[in-house]
């Protein structure tokens, strides 16, 4: 069952670190505004618009003492090198949304978000490593995304959110309701997508084993371990398909992990709320005559924190 934030509220003595999917902010920003929205001078921002109206959603919602973004490289990742399909079928996004990214990185260094990426791996592994490390510092971790691979991340102090309608109505996710949701555990997730593969990210999977079928067989077994070291007590189709798909399975295994040791420089206190600069994000705001969003910033704000470099915590 899917549920609101509300049972998620911050709690008293909390520290609570959120982690951002930008990739999937700015794509579900774009096609969340259909009609274009362009400055005068005719340049289109309504990805951007929509990731920075989404932005203030967040902090609004969460309240964060700590919050970071992560994008994913240009370069391919281990995963491209080892699998030379690994995410070949799917459909490039449109060049309008393109040309609106470099903004949004604007738009961020400018607010003084902290950015994470790294060559070689992909944003679900920076996100994986941050939220580890926040938690592992004591705060409790939230992962914004809509990446259903993220669930693998859940435990008892790291949280997924779906940024359901615009983060107004977000889906939060704890063992609890990834279980009711999806009749798995999250440490279950890889090896489900081990079993029945991932059309979206082109992971093969094993062939003849659907949702269904992986279901059955992680429930029965546990995991892709517990399966082939059974093998002999799977009897007809199945044991078939399992046998002639192990080596298939286990490499999709690997495509599906996402990786929590990342080597990166965090340090929890750089992603700090104080160090945001909302008078840098008004700033741009007004540069890309974003006026609804000047005068939203304006009721969130302090006024004399939009008038000072110097920042505090709105919370």
């Amino acid at each position: 069952m899917e549920e609101t934030k509300d049972e998620f509220a911050k709690k008293e003595g909390e520290k609570r670190f959120v982690v951002i999917d930008g990739n999937h902010l700015i794509h579900r920003a774009f096609y969340a505004i259909q009609n274009p929205l362009k400055t005068s001078s005719g340049e289109q921002t309504n990805a951007i618009y929509g990731f920075a109206s989404m932005i203030l959603n967040i902090i609004e919602a969460e309240k964060p003492d700590y919050i970071a973004m992560t994008f994913d490289e240009h370069a391919p990742t281990f995963r491209h090198e080892e699998h030379e399909g690994y995410k070949a079928t799917r459909v490039k996004a449109p060049d309008e949304l393109y040309a609106q990214i470099p903004r949004i990185r604007e738009l961020v260094e400018r607010f003084h978000m902290p950015m994470y990426s790294k060559e070689g791996f992909e944003a679900d592994d920076m996100m994986g490593t941050l939220s580890r490390i926040a938690h592992e510092k004591g705060a409790t971790s939230y992962i914004v995304t809509g990446d259903m691979d993220a669930l693998q991340l859940v435990n008892g102090g790291i949280y997924v959110v779906f940024p359901h309608k615009g983060y107004k109505e977000p889906l939060v996710y704890d063992r609890e309701k990834v279980i009711a949701k999806y009749g798995i555990t999250p440490e279950q997730v890889v090896d489900y997508k081990a079993l029945m593969g991932d059309a979206s990210d082109n992971i093969k999977g094993v062939q003849g084993i659907g949702p269904k079928g992986a279901l059955q067989l992680l429930n029965e077994y546990k995991t892709l371990d517990g399966i082939y070291g059974r093998l002999d007590e799977i009897k007809g189709g199945i044991h078939d398909k399992l046998e002639q798909g192990r080596e298939d399975a286990y490499f999709s295994q690997r495509m599906a992990r996402i990786i929590t040791d990342v080597p990166c420089d965090f340090d929890l206190k750089s992603a700090s709320i104080k160090t945001l600069d909302y008078r840098g994000l008004k700033q741009f705001f007004e540069e890309m005559e974003m006026k609804s969003l000047v005068r939203r910033l304006e009721k969130m704000v302090p006024s004399d924190q939009l008038a000072s470099k110097e920042q505090m915590s709105l919370f």
